[in-house]
């Protein structure tokens, strides 16, 4: 008997009479795969403006990141309500669920980096002033994260309900401003200016926020909850910030410093977005303690 033998003389690898045979293949009436994921929609909404073979590759790769920004800022919006309520178990795994999707974000640059210049350049006209820079989702992500600036705000003059949405982002605590909150809650000396303040600016390093957070770090077990957020938080930067630089090279790799098609600067916009730190004292402390 061979390795790849059942006892009753079968293969099952090659067993047409598999578990396929037990599928449903009548779905008159029924809800199908295709059905529950609507995908005549999602497939259908590829619409390339030019005849380059390459701008459907274009259109994929900025619709499918959109689709996971938006599993992402469902991700940290609870995660957000969840500090907010005290409630850390389920902000872990959700804040490590958005860490991921970063990383997955990460790799879809490296698709998008197979088009050429002369490729890009090909199609480039066709796309009039559409930029990611316009991602209303990508700024929520960081209005959340509390990288929060007004004029952010702008490019979505033109509808109302969107510069609604975002204004509210911009004028609610981020993610960051909650957990300092739920540290004073607990106990720790975080400054009355850290935690009741205008939450559209954004707030830089700060001595006592970091002596809280060394307080953490020193006795990890005893504040193992909170030695824990700063790790998820610092983790989500970690990948957040690889999302960020990935973008740059493969910009730079694919149109060198040409401006943008929104008319930003390009690379050299988005090479100092690098520079932005989020959780600032979360680093620092990593020098310190």
């Amino acid at each position: 008997m061979g390795t790849t033998d059942t006892p009753g003389g079968r293969c099952p690898l090659h067993d047409a009479r598999g578990d396929s045979e037990d599928a449903r293949t009548d779905l008159a009436g029924e809800m199908s795969y295709g059905d529950y994921l609507a995908l005549e929609q999602v497939l259908s909404a590829q619409h390339p403006r030019s005849p380059d073979h390459n701008e459907m590759l274009f259109i994929v790769q900025h619709q499918t990141s959109e689709l996971w920004m938006k599993l992402a800022l469902h991700e940290l919006r609870a995660a957000r309500d969840c500090v907010r309520c005290d409630d850390l178990p389920p902000a872990f795994k959700m804040l490590t669920r958005v860490s991921r999707i970063m990383d997955q974000l990460v790799q879809s640059w490296n698709v998008l980096a197979t088009m050429t210049p002369p490729e890009y350049s090909a199609m480039r006209p066709h796309l009039g002033a559409s930029s990611g820079f316009q991602s209303w989702q990508y700024r929520e992500i960081e209005f959340i994260l509390g990288n929060k600036s007004a004029a952010m705000l702008r490019p979505h003059a033109h509808r109302p309900e969107l510069h609604a949405l975002l204004d509210a982002a911009l004028r609610a605590p981020s993610l960051y401003d909650e957990a300092l909150r739920l540290m004073a809650r607990r106990g720790f000396a975080i400054p009355a200016s850290r935690i009741e303040r205008d939450w559209t600016q954004p707030a830089g390093l700060d001595d006592a926020v970091e002596a809280a957070w060394l307080e953490v770090y020193r006795e990890p077990r005893t504040h193992w909850e909170l030695y824990e957020l700063g790790e998820k938080l610092v983790d989500l930067e970690d990948s957040f910030r690889q999302w960020r630089f990935r973008h740059v090279t493969t910009v730079e790799r694919v149109i060198g410093f040409k401006r943008g098609t929104g008319g930003t600067e390009g690379v050299g916009y988005l090479r100092r977005r690098l520079d932005v730190v989020l959780f600032p004292e979360l680093w620092k402390l990593r020098t310190d303690l």
